[in-house]
């Protein structure tokens, strides 16, 4: 089973080391301590608490089916006549979207708005460094 030290859970979960020490100490993440007194983090426990952290409601607007939703700020919009694509920047992660130009027009989507991109696929390829 994965262990993770303080500042490999805070970079998974993109908050601060401090963040996720805050958070053991308040008793809502649990840790223990290995052999050199480094707080570590069990693999399972720290999915348990990323999963509690994240919200399946989609705001204002009713329930979905989808549940990978990042919000994040529009950073690029492109159109044609035809299709349009929309950049989201959402943490880390950039996110591409191509739809038509009519649904970018009557989203009003510029430059800065904040966004959510939604994501409901059947093929979503998961890669880790391991063989």
């Amino acid at each position: 089973m994965p262990i993770y030290r303080i500042g490999e859970a805070a970079e998974l979960l993109r908050v601060s080391p401090d963040t996720i020490r805050r958070w053991v100490d308040a008793g809502r993440l649990t840790a223990d301590r290995d052999a050199h007194g480094h707080r570590t983090i069990d693999g399972a426990a720290l999915a348990a608490f990323a999963r509690s952290l994240s919200s399946s409601e989609t705001p204002e607007s009713g329930w979905s089916s989808a549940r990978n939703r990042m919000s994040g700020i529009v950073t690029a919009v492109a159109r044609d006549g035809v299709m349009a694509q929309v950049e989201i920047q959402a943490g880390p992660f950039r996110i591409v979207s191509l739809m038509s130009r009519e649904a970018v027009d009557d989203l009003d989507l510029k430059v800065g708005d904040l966004a959510v991109g939604v994501v409901k696929s059947t093929n979503v390829i998961i890669e880790t460094d391991r063989p």
